[in-house]
């Protein structure tokens, strides 16, 4: 052969010189609904992988939910920052792949489920069920088995949810705790299935047998006697302002802190506390709002616990209560009139310090906004007046948002409530504590810029969140946890008082900060008052 020839490369060096194809980017979204399921979102990203290893994508971000229902979307961190993500044409990838059509949602309305894969292809980025037996391609068998398989995931949730509260209303009507606290003056028995006593139950702490049980037990000497005393006084007529303030003035506190109108009304309302083991007194299907139930749809077992006080007192005590004050429009105008005749002008802060007056948020219920309250009884308002009005409708707007955002970043752990015959929103956290919203507006002391912090005098001794506005009262700037707010301060943050908060990065940081505040100042003041019950 000569020299010159050129040789043939061989079959195995022509195939490896080929060009691999170009690789798919895609995101992957995982979720579970307990977090007791371990292996679910290890299992569901192995099929994921094995589905894109086979179809040319490569997996370059997840969004993970974890321990999160499918019912409701707002709860799902990780599929709204997808779903921002792929909207605002910001997503590095071009496809979304999941496990299944029950991982994308066991929405109630199916349309819902399909909104949400429209927003993804109108974008440009279609979703790809990697477990499912059809092809995601838009076909008409392909759509109805996409209908007929979101039926199902959502008819699964009603089904599980009808069992969950067949189970719980028979485990009611045996006597039985179902869950949550125990409130002051009880503890948590842990019983055998056969009814043997195990160990009394720590707060936190949960059974790990499906089998045992849980009941009630009377707590400690002191705390079977200040609710004793919680009822008489009851029972006598004095409101749960009036109880909780005699309480605190003899030193009695509720697990090492002071009492509120809140606690008070929550323990003489229980029927627990006579021995009854009552359930469904509220209903929240499928994530949906808590509504309260009528009483005669209570599940109940009479005589199910150890009694505290006795039924006689328990009926005394709602009667002796305090009937909440209905407001009528025309009381509203009256008072306000009368204000206006006593003062000779109206102004927001004079109607929140005036005796015998509404709440702000009554007032915005009633009438909207304090432009309209003046037009009702013919004040005339100035500049300054208009201005101020229109910062506090955004004011209230931003807490109210505020409020919204907070209660769907923790939807286990935080309550929107208020206190009795009152309607200013307060988080109450874990069912133990409660924490308070302040806004702060900007002032001028002695010719520079600072924070006007101004405490509801109701609220003063709970956790608070302190969050500084902007000039417009639209935004918020920073956010600050203090113990306590108890006083009227023009401050700046370099102030030596508010080197004790805590700042939030964010408020995702929320309910690890004004848990540990509220940890701290109950051994606090268990610490400086040791012999206190």
């Amino acid at each position: 052969m000569p020299l010159d020839t050129p040789t043939m490369p061989s079959a195995s060096r022509s195939k490896r010189v080929q060009p691999m194809p170009d690789l798919v980017p895609a995101a992957q979204y995982v979720r579970m609904s307990d977090e007791a399921q371990q292996y679910s979102v290890d299992n569901q990203k192995a099929a994921i992988q094995e589905y894109a290893s086979s179809h040319g994508f490569t997996v370059v971000k997840t969004y993970a939910d974890i321990g999160k229902s499918g019912v409701v979307a707002k709860h799902r961190k990780a599929l709204r920052e997808l779903l921002k993500d792929v909207v605002s044409g910001n997503a590095n990838y071009e496809a979304v792949l999941v496990y299944d059509v029950s991982r994308w949602g066991r929405f109630p309305n199916n349309d819902e489920a399909a909104h949400y894969e429209f927003l993804c292809h109108s974008s440009g980025i279609p979703l790809h069920y990697c477990a499912e037996p059809f092809a995601n391609d838009g076909t008409a068998t392909s759509s109805l088995l996409k209908a007929l398989k979101r039926s199902m995931a959502a008819e699964f949730s009603r089904e599980l949810g009808d069992k969950v509260f067949r189970g719980k209303t028979r485990i009611v009507g045996l006597g039985f705790w179902v869950g949550g606290p125990p409130g002051y003056g009880y503890r948590r028995l842990m019983v055998s299935a056969d009814g043997k006593p195990k160990q009394v139950m720590k707060p936190g702490e949960q059974k790990s047998l499906t089998t045992d049980r849980v009941i009630l037990v009377p707590g400690p000497r002191k705390e079977l006697e200040t609710v004793r005393k919680i009822f008489l006084m009851a029972a006598d007529g004095n409101g749960p302002s009036a109880i909780a303030r005699e309480l605190n003035r003899s030193g009695i506190t509720h697990d090492g802190r002071r009492w509120t109108h809140i606690g008070v009304h929550n323990i003489v309302k229980n029927p627990k506390y006579m021995g009854c083991n009552v359930w469904n007194r509220h209903s929240q299907r499928l994530r949906g709002p808590l509504i309260p139930v009528e009483p005669r749809f209570w599940v109940k077992k009479q005589l199910a616990f150890s009694p505290i006080v006795d039924p006689k007192t328990f009926d005394r005590a709602q009667a002796g209560l305090p009937v909440p004050k209905r407001w009528s429009d025309e009381e509203i105008i009256k008072r306000i009139r009368r204000l206006l005749k006593t003062k000779g002008r109206l102004s927001e802060r004079l109607l929140q310090k005036a005796r015998g007056m509404p709440c702000t948020v009554t007032l915005h219920n009633h009438f909207g906004t304090y432009r309209k309250i003046y037009e009702k009884v013919g004040y005339n308002i100035g500049a300054e007046d208009i201005h101020n009005g229109a910062q506090s409708e955004r004011s209230m707007k931003l807490r109210q948002n505020l409020v919204n955002a907070i209660r769907e970043l923790f939807p286990q752990h935080v309550t929107v409530t208020h206190l009795p015959n009152r309607t200013r929103s307060i988080l109450l956290i874990d069912n133990s504590f409660m924490v308070s919203v302040l806004l702060c507006r900007t002032k001028l002391k002695h010719g520079a810029s600072c924070w006007a912090v101004d405490p509801n005098p109701a609220e003063k001794h709970f956790v608070t969140l302190l969050c500084t506005m902007n000039s417009k009262h639209d935004h918020v700037i920073e956010y600050f946890a203090l113990p306590a707010m108890d006083e009227f301060k023009r401050t700046s943050i370099h102030d030596s008082w508010f080197r004790r908060a805590a700042k939030l990065p964010s408020l995702s940081d929320f309910y690890v900060t004004v848990k540990k505040l509220w940890a701290e100042g109950s051994s606090s003041l268990r610490m400086r008052r040791p012999n206190f019950p």
